[in-house]
């Protein structure tokens, strides 16, 4: 995640290497997992309680209404199955995952770099979500979090994770039917960008293309926000990727020069994920679809291992090292 430019920059710490991971596992967390992971067997025990009344209350009200004929018992029997299994399942569930990021996420945040704080309840807010004009359409419901704020060099930065929803009404004679969809869910990156601009200029996966070929292309013509212009790039294999939208071709291209695209396709190719970038008010927002939440605790899986901490660094360094990939921290354009 380091840059190979030697384009001078403020003294920040290096990304931390997998030696010195492994000694702050050791000498740090290690003691902390312990008792984490007595706390997590017992969650894990009283969920399979849970699912074991659960299934009780299940097999009983299937047996009730075999001998009656009444339909309607077992019905009962299933909600009520589904209710006791959540809420015994949850017992103690809450407190483990406070217990988790406050004795393992919040730690690993600082280890990467001291200056970032950590707020495992707050999120970026939905206002500045859609001011990033990624996406086309509004949420009709927003949450997050794992909130990580800081400054990285000259750079400042916040990243959380984020889920964005919209929602779609059917009327049938039944009555009418709610359905959710995901507009984004993955972690979203905000940070001061190098160069000053007015417009906005929009990069999203090139879904289009990738699925149709050149008929996507024509479509990409069919812009999905009026006030932005198809903008075609000179570099073939960050076309392959992305679509671009903008108010100004000319800023676009300002924007985007020739290094920026190169960066954004190794980054792209790197994380292997979807991702969606804008440049608005002299920001850089970036949007990398991920469809499990990163940071948080495992039931299922002992803590007392180096891998699955190894695995939250990596989802922690991965945020952090956009700053690197993307050569934030140049300051060569003066802005206005």
């Amino acid at each position: 995640m380091r840059s190979a430019d030697s384009t001078p920059r403020l003294e920040r710490p290096e990304m931390r290497s997998l030696d010195e991971l492994r000694t702050f596992y050791e000498s740090q967390l290690s003691a902390e997992l312990a008792v984490l992971e007595k706390q997590r067997k017992k969650c894990l025990n009283t969920a399979v309680m849970g699912i074991a009344v659960g299934a009780g209350v299940f097999l009983f009200s299937l047996l009730l209404t075999l001998a009656t004929g009444i339909p309607p018992i077992l019905i009962g029997g299933v909600i009520v199955a589904v209710i006791v299994a959540a809420a015994v399942s949850s017992i103690g569930s809450r407190d483990y995952k406070h217990s988790f990021k406050a004795s393992v996420i919040r730690p690993l945040v600082r280890f990467v770099d001291p200056s970032l704080a950590y707020n495992p309840d707050a999120f970026i807010p939905e206002e500045t979500f859609i001011r990033g004009r990624m996406f086309a359409i509004k949420p009709d419901r927003y949450s997050g979090d794992d909130l990580v704020t800081g400054r990285l060099g000259l750079t400042e930065v916040a990243f959380s994770e984020v889920h964005a929803e919209y929602k779609t009404t059917t009327h049938t004679k039944h009555g009418t039917q709610t359905h959710w969809h995901t507009i984004f869910k993955g972690l979203l990156f905000l940070a001061d960008f190098n160069k000053d601009f007015r417009g906005t200029t929009v990069v999203s996966p090139d879904l289009a293309e990738r699925l149709l070929g050149k008929w996507g292309q024509k479509l990409q013509g069919l812009n999905f926000l009026s006030d932005l212009q198809l903008v075609k790039l000179e570099d073939p294999e960050f076309e392959k990727l992305f679509v671009v939208h903008s108010q100004d071709q000319i800023e676009a291209r300002y924007v985007l020069s020739t290094s920026l695209m190169e960066r954004i396709t190794r980054f792209r190719n790197k994380t292997q994920k979807d991702m969606s970038l804008s440049f608005v008010g002299s920001k850089v927002f970036v949007a990398i679809a991920h469809s499990e939440d990163m940071f948080e605790p495992r039931l299922f899986h002992t803590l007392i291992d180096f891998d699955t901490i190894r695995d939250y660094f990596d989802d922690i360094a991965l945020a952090v090292g956009i700053v690197e990939d993307l050569n934030l921290n140049t300051r060569i354009w003066s802005k206005s």
